[in-house]
């Protein structure tokens, strides 16, 4: 008798992106790893999306399961597949994506390899013509296997995207994305993350995130301050947690998402009052957990300080932030 492979089911929210669901679906229809199920959910597209799915769901029956829903937004879309998955593994595609055609493959052998709940890959950002534009690795330096309880850094030092991740199912038997706030990865991939004791990753850039021409420029507005309210989420999750003692992995925590997320959104504020309100609340957000200006600093990410590892401009925010010169960094944004 032939050992079935670990099913995986794929969940991909899709909202007007007509111009880009083909390829991803073809990434996801062409996986070397055969036993999944993408489930291409429709959150109220108002573009062609239906019916290129539709199109997609009658020519590949055994392996598209297409849904359409009232917009509810991201988070929304997702927990509708998670609330639908039949896999043993779950994966998160962005519609306007794409992967490579082992990234499901690899990521479930190195799942069952190490008996880990999550697996993360490297991501490659690519413009429209597919032309890499900039490779995120996500651990380097480390092996496959990493033991969380002996490499708990890891907990302030992961980028916490959902989309380059896969997840054993039973992560989410009590956990869903948050609805109707922003920032919803860094809110929850933390708690699960908690969950684990042992993560496996691959450095291969299986993970395609495109840099949308066309897109309109996002608003940054006072939604940025969700990400201050993902942060007191997992802080809240962490205390009842099996790393609750790990208090230095949870101050860098706060130092990089709470603090170094929070000001890379800020400087893109252009409305002068929200950007001063929005600075006060981080203000308060570090007075308030006794992070010092010399922790942040001196911060270091994967044993490099991160603010040195900045771009000038980016360096010349940061420091004038710190240094409470916010009429002069009106001026430099």
């Amino acid at each position: 008798m032939t050992n079935v492979p670990s099913k995986v089911s794929i969940i991909v929210p899709v909202y007007n992106v007509e111009n880009y669901l083909a390829k991803c679906l073809d990434s996801l229809i062409n996986q070397t790893h055969q036993n999944i199920e993408i489930l291409v959910v429709n959150d109220g597209s108002k573009d062609n999306s239906e019916k290129i799915i539709q199109g997609y769901a009658q020519k590949y029956p055994e392996k598209i399961k297409p849904f359409n829903k009232e917009n509810g937004g991201l988070s929304d879309a997702r927990n509708f597949g998670i609330d639908r998955a039949t896999g043993d593994y779950i994966g998160f595609v962005d519609s306007d994506d794409y992967v490579t055609p082992t990234m499901f493959e690899e990521m479930t052998t190195l799942a069952e390899k190490y008996r880990s709940k999550m697996v993360i890959c490297n991501i490659q950002k690519v413009d429209q013509n597919g032309n890499v534009t900039q490779k995120l690795t996500q651990i380097p330096n480390m092996p496959e296997k990493i033991d969380l309880e002996k490499n708990f850094s890891i907990f302030s030092d992961l980028s916490y995207f959902a989309c380059n991740k896969l997840f054993k199912k039973e992560l989410f038997e009590s956990k869903r994305f948050k609805k109707g706030v922003h920032f919803e990865d860094i809110q929850l991939i933390p708690q699960l993350l908690l969950e684990c004791e042992t993560i496996a990753q691959t450095q291969n850039y299986h993970y395609q995130y495109l840099e949308r021409t066309d897109s309109i420029t996002k608003t940054h507005t006072e939604k940025g301050l969700d990400i201050l309210k993902a942060v007191k989420d997992v802080e809240n999750y962490f205390k009842d947690s099996n790393y609750s003692h790990k208090n230095k992995e949870l101050k860098n925590f706060q130092i990089f998402e709470g603090v170094y997320s929070f000001l890379a959104y800020l400087a893109f504020v252009k409305d002068g009052n929200i950007f001063y309100e929005m600075s006060e609340k981080l203000e308060l957000f570090m007075k308030e957990r006794g992070l010092k200006l010399k922790d942040i600093l001196s911060y270091s990410r994967f044993d490099k300080n991160y603010l040195l590892s900045l771009p000038l401009k980016k360096k010349m925010f940061y420091l004038l932030f710190f240094a409470g010169q916010k009429k002069l960094i009106r001026k430099l944004v």
